[in-house]
């Protein structure tokens, strides 16, 4: 079980940050990961994978004026 945003996730354990973010429809230009706790560089969403046990909050940037 991983936490995403303070909600339990199954089933996305062994997939990339990449993969989740594109499948839940983010848009990787415009967020931050961090994952237990630490800010994940956008260079490792490709190759970081998720494992049970993590605790990850993704944070949208949203434009306005």
């Amino acid at each position: 079980m991983i936490s995403i945003n303070g909600k339990n996730v199954e089933n996305i354990a062994g997939k990339t940050v990449l993969e989740y973010l594109n499948e839940s429809g983010y848009d990787i230009k415009r967020v931050a990961v961090e994952r237990n706790g630490d800010i994940l560089p956008k260079s490792q969403y490709e190759s970081t994978v998720l494992q049970d046990r993590d605790s990850i909050e993704v944070v949208s940037f949203v434009g306005g004026g």
